[in-house]
């Protein structure tokens, strides 16, 4: 057995715990998806606090438990499909609005939840010791809000430019598609319109 072999056991295996232990948190049928947005909204230009009924109002009981309460979203769910149909955009975080990963850096690692190489702006996630669950584990973060994205994984011999899987929640991800050049154009002549008929 090749090492990459063995690896990718490994990783399956614990993939199947975690999807039963992420059934057991959730309620039946599957709930989570991945919010689609138009228009990339503002980021945020400072730490984003809030209190938890403000975190309750603003996201969907799944959403706060994954991202509030260090929830996992069920493997190889919804959310895990969606993500391996989208094409080319930007991921960002369903708290903040913060740019987390692009399409440029995601793969399909086959382990049930979206997986990335690189995040789009190292400055915007962070990494801390997680030793929850009897593992050790590298638990990855929000930069700006401190929500739970997922874990770090190194050393699994996948075919990218890194050797890392950034394994992600697609739950607490806002997904943007890439606007075409026709899309853009049309967006700045309704924009234009839209000025004129004001200024009138």
């Amino acid at each position: 057995m090749t090492t990459r072999t063995l690896i990718t056991s490994l990783a399956l295996g614990l993939t199947v715990a975690m999807g039963g232990l992420a059934l057991s948190q959730q309620a039946k049928g599957d709930k989570q998806v991945m919010e689609v947005v138009t228009e990339k909204p503002e980021e945020p230009t400072q730490k984003v606090v809030k209190s938890e009924e403000e975190w309750k109002k603003e996201l969907t009981p799944e959403q706060y438990r994954v991202l509030r309460e260090s929830g996992t979203d069920r493997a190889f769910g919804q959310v895990y499909k969606e993500f391996k149909e989208q094409g080319e955009g930007t991921y960002i975080c369903v708290g903040c609005n913060t740019e987390l990963f692009t399409s440029e850096g995601k793969f399909d690692a086959h382990c049930g939840w979206p997986s990335f190489y690189d995040p789009a702006k190292n400055e915007n996630v962070k990494t801390v010791p997680d030793v929850s669950g009897g593992m050790i584990r590298t638990e990855v973060r929000c930069a700006n809000c401190d929500g739970h994205l997922g874990h770090l994984f190194e050393g699994e011999g996948f075919d990218t430019p890194t050797d890392q899987r950034y394994c992600i929640n697609g739950s607490v991800l806002r997904f943007v598609p890439k606007k075409d050049k026709a899309d853009e154009k049309a967006a700045a002549a309704d924009e234009k319109a839209e000025t004129e008929k004001k200024e009138k």
